[in-house]
């Protein structure tokens, strides 16, 4: 017998020539409002602020992480003391990753079979085994709103087969994953397939045939160019049902994020705000800028007028520029909290244009390469549209490239 789901997805408004939704998640720990970005903090907290900062910026979700929770400081500690809300003193909603992205990274340490995966601590060389139901129990004591179902994500470049198989796995894991689940414990369902239309499609039948209280696109943002990604992403999110959430894992980059909007998309995440921030680069409506550059050395005001938040505005460009360059620690916290205030607002504008009909009514590549009606929209499609994508390439392309950032996520 089914149990009751803790969360609940309301349709506000849709945009009539684009797939771009606003809507409400109701979760026990809040309404998140959608489209929305989630900071990663992936060990119960995001890198160098506070459950304090985040309320302050208007986010109302998160995302942590099952594998790295288990291993330290261990979900039955977290239970102890209450859930990972009260631990980490967070009062917003929590979503945890199953934790297999970071087992199939650990590709020297693990071995998949139908049971599971057997793997190896990468802390202390300990070993686990990780199967669907041991990472729904997991996520269940950590007391979180939104748990994920154990997948597998297979890497890229991979062939035709190794995507088959990932995703043979992930449905032969998908009904564990529901019956293991809590009274009240949500669970999203992820759809793989790789660059592989026919998989897709395939994957997304049957997932979306699962009673899961979400649906996630999983396998993208693990290595493929763009102009493999944004197909994918196009074909696959209108085939998951209208009435859930719909989650885009791992993508932020804000002109991917747009682009996924107009597809359907509910709800992202990604580290490259906080991991960029201690990397010393600031997003802006200009573009990324790289804080240490010569030019900021004696600029008395902020990398740019229009990218000013009250978190940061009262520090120059040149003193964060010396932060940086004397090692001091604020320089991370500082430049975390501008790029994870520009993602807020980013969202806020977003929702605000779908919600006053204002999102563009242009095709899907003219809205990314020229000016759109929100200002704000405006300038994040103009200073990041080198890196559209060029929707005529066909979903099952295979092109060489480097993976995106570790495997641990953190």
């Amino acid at each position: 017998m089914l149990r009751m789901t803790s969360i609940r997805y309301e349709l506000i408004a849709t945009c009539p020539h684009t797939g771009a939704r606003r809507g409400r998640i109701h979760s026990p720990n809040g309404v998140i409002e959608t489209p929305c970005f989630m900071p990663v903090g992936t060990q119960g907290t995001v890198k160098t602020i506070g459950s304090e900062d985040l309320e302050a910026l208007g986010f109302q979700l998160i995302l942590s992480n099952t594998y790295h929770l288990s291993l330290r400081p261990g979900s039955d500690l977290v239970e102890r003391l209450g859930g990972l809300h009260k631990f980490m003193s967070w009062k917003g909603a929590i979503l945890t990753d199953s934790g297999g992205y970071q087992v199939m990274s650990l590709a020297h340490m693990r071995k998949i079979s139908d049971e599971g995966v057997s793997f190896k601590s990468h802390l202390d060389g300990s070993e686990h085994f990780l199967t669907p139901e041991r990472s729904i129990q997991i996520q269940g004591e950590l007391g979180v709103d939104i748990s994920m179902a154990l997948d597998v994500c297979p890497p890229y470049p991979c062939t035709r087969e190794e995507a088959a198989e990932a995703m043979r796995l992930t449905h032969l894991w998908a009904p564990r994953n529901i019956a293991a689940k809590r009274e009240h414990q949500a669970v999203f369902g992820i759809v793989q397939g790789g660059v592989h239309e026919d998989l897709r499609r395939e994957s997304a039948a049957f997932i979306s045939d699962q009673p899961f209280d979400g649906y996630a696109v999983g396998g993208v943002s693990v290595g493929e160019p763009t102009e493999m990604q944004y197909p994918v992403v196009k074909f696959t999110a209108p085939l998951l049902p209208v009435d859930k959430p719909r989650y885009l894992m791992g993508v932020g980059h804000p002109q991917d994020i747009l682009h996924a909007v107009g597809c359907g998309i509910d709800m992202f995440d990604c580290v490259l705000p906080t991991r960029m921030a201690r990397h010393h680069a600031l997003y802006t409506l200009n573009g990324r800028v790289n804080v240490m550059g010569k030019k900021w050395a004696e600029f008395d005001g902020p990398v740019d007028e229009g990218s000013v938040f009250p978190a940061t505005e009262r520090y120059s460009a040149a003193y964060m520029r010396h932060l940086f360059k004397a090692g001091e620690p604020l320089a991370g916290r500082l430049a975390t909290l501008h790029n994870l205030a520009f993602y807020a607002r980013l969202m806020q504008e977003i929702r605000e244009a779908i919600e006053t009909q204002s999102w563009p009514d242009r095709s899907l590549r003219q809205r990314l390469a020229v000016p759109i009606h929100a200002e704000t929209l405006s300038k994040v499609a103009r200073s990041f549209s080198a890196n559209a994508a060029k929707e005529s390439v066909e979903v099952g392309r295979v092109l060489p490239t480097t993976a995106k950032g570790d495997g641990l996520g953190i």
